[in-house]
């Protein structure tokens, strides 16, 4: 199990570095770590035995103590589970409608609550190699699984959720977000 970077370490402010191409072995096999750890943080066995661990649906390298733009997301949707391993992940395009969490965003490296409501683009076009396909490709996502790529991809930045409450952008009409 990864020992998760907290927010009171400035590493996790960093901005990553790119990652090269052809993906190392040992890159590969952090991703898969990294969906591994995903994957137990949801099962409510493994937490039972391990009550240090904190379920979450993203991860980003940094919040492992690696400065590499990688990134891992597993959402244990009922009827097809969605996970997703990128390598250098780039939003290309957003939506100008916004959306939030109802109840907020939380984040495995920030251990104090941070209420408020963190408005990100309700649909997002992310550019990246994708490990699981073993190709570069685009992704669109919309809701939920959007504002997990935007979440995680923001760690790749230095920016951590709280960063965004309070925060407008002007010509926005927030009062039409969708909240999830």
């Amino acid at each position: 199990m990864f020992k998760i970077v907290k927010d009171t370490n400035p590493k996790l402010r960093e901005t990553c570095d790119e990652v090269s191409l052809p993906l190392s072995e040992e890159d590969g096999q952090i991703l898969e770590e990294m969906l591994d750890y995903l994957k137990k943080s949801q099962d409510e066995e493994f937490l039972k035995a391990h009550p240090s661990v904190r379920s979450g649906v993203g991860l980003a390298a940094p919040q492992i103590g690696i400065k590499k733009k990688m990134i891992a997301v597993y959402i244990d949707y009922q009827d097809s589970p969605l996970a997703y391993l990128l390598v250098n992940p780039k939003i290309i395009a957003s939506s100008v409608r916004q959306c939030y969490l109802s109840g907020g965003e939380g984040c495995l490296s920030v251990d104090t609550p941070h209420p408020g409501k963190v408005y990100r683009a309700y649909k997002i076009t992310v550019k990246a190699y994708d490990y699981l396909a073993k190709k570069e490709r685009k992704i669109v996502a919309r809701g939920y699984e959007a504002i997990v790529l935007q979440h995680e991809i923001d760690h790749l930045s230095g920016i951590l959720f709280y960063d965004h409450i309070g925060k407008t952008e002007p010509g926005i009409d927030y009062g039409d977000a969708i909240e999830i």
